[in-house]
């Protein structure tokens, strides 16, 4: 069997690149939502889906669907029909697929959630960030967090299959502080909490911020103490990190889609600046739409770049380090040609960043602060 491709899992991302307002610390590929042509956009996404069904022959059922933004959340429930029947029609869906769409509290409270299962969607991914209000004018949400507890409450009736996003280690974020919202979050009782570190990109508007001196990110220091703290209150709660940034209360909840990307599986990258990774008579290949609205609906073919043996190998480690279960290293060997330094292994698990358990090499929780590096240490 190859070291990657669809035999780890075929999914499909579409990308809605519209928001209703653009968040500060936002760095992927979005536009304000006013006075677009979006039915225009939609037909471009089927139509990009059937194009793909003549280059994968060999492709399996889809595995997951994942609709992701921006705020897919603004689409319309027969837009979303429209996508994942075409979808369907295309490729088919494996038995209990995943199909996840991403939301904002404001729209949860707006939208029709019967619909959106007559749909399909069987989960949904809700982006609260925070519960506390002066947080949420922070990072610019538009909710407060009122909305965010009743938007909980709506898709907890409707959805058992949920997830809670939430940003955290702002600045002059405290450990007190985090603990308590923290554990305002884990009393709602989700089964999927994402738990990202707000990241500072220099192209956001809080980039800018921070580049004039206006905006003074948490010290390193800081944040790991705050990763630290989330990792025993989550484990505590019954939600244990199956991934750097991701818990779940069982593994019936763990993100199909997610575990495509981190295990190298093959995805369709749809929509808008959407990028893709297909495998093709052995050729991973590297796929990245258009990314303006319009480019895309004019045109929406994707550019394309094989990726070499050692780029795939070094994605696949990089990405296959991320859950906490690891990955058979004997994939790495089989791509690179050159063995994983077991010397080096040995090193790391002796500093207490690594297991290695037979042919599966892993993170600890210690490891997962530093994934990136340890991944760049292991081919140095």
């Amino acid at each position: 069997m190859s070291p990657v491709g669809p035999a780890y899992g075929f999914g499909l991302y579409v990308h809605w690149p519209y928001c209703a307002r653009i968040c500060p610390y936002c760095d992927f590929n979005v536009y304000t939502a006013a006075n677009r042509d979006t039915d225009a956009l939609t037909a471009a996404l089927c139509a990009d889906i059937r194009a793909h069904r003549s280059r994968l022959p060999g492709h399996p059922q889809l595995n997951s669907i994942f609709l992701g933004g921006g705020t897919p959340s603004l689409m319309s429930s027969q837009q979303i029909a429209v996508v994942l029947e075409t979808a369907n029609d295309t490729f088919g869906l494996a038995e209990a697929a995943e199909i996840t769409v991403e939301a904002n509290p404001n729209d949860i409270l707006r939208a029709d959630l019967s619909g959106w299962a007559s749909t399909g969607i069987n989960r949904v991914s809700l982006g609260i960030q925070s519960l506390d209000d002066a947080a949420l004018a922070f990072l610019g949400r538009d909710h407060d967090s009122d909305a965010a507890r009743r938007a909980i409450d709506a898709v907890q009736t409707r959805f058992d299959n949920h997830s809670l996003d939430l940003i955290y280690a702002r600045p002059d974020q405290t450990l007190t502080d985090w603990q308590a919202e923290l554990a305002a979050v884990l009393a709602l009782g989700a089964p999927h909490l994402s738990l990202y570190e707000l990241t500072i990109e220099a192209r956001t508007a809080f980039g800018k911020r921070a580049a004039r001196g206006e905006l003074v990110p948490l010290p390193d220091d800081a944040q790991a103490d705050l990763y630290e703290l989330t990792q025993d209150m989550c484990n505590a709660a019954g939600l244990p990190a199956y991934e750097v940034s991701n818990h779940a209360r069982a593994p019936e909840f763990e993100s199909v889609h997610n575990h495509i990307y981190w295990a190298s599986g093959d995805w369709l990258g749809i929509g808008p600046g959407a990028h893709g990774r297909l495998t093709i008579e052995g050729q991973r290949l590297a796929t990245e739409a258009a990314r303006r609205p319009a480019d895309y609906i004019a045109a929406h073919q994707p550019d394309e770049a094989p990726l070499s043996r050692d780029e795939t190998a070094m994605e696949l480690l990089a990405m296959g380090l991320r859950p906490a279960r690891g990955f058979d290293i004997r994939r790495y060997d089989a791509l690179a040609g050159t063995p994983l330094s077991r010397p080096r292994i040995a090193d790391l698990q002796a500093e207490g960043f690594l297991t290695l358990t037979g042919s599966t090499l892993a993170l600890t929780q210690r490891g997962r602060l530093l994934a990136d590096h340890i991944a760049a240490q292991l081919v140095s």
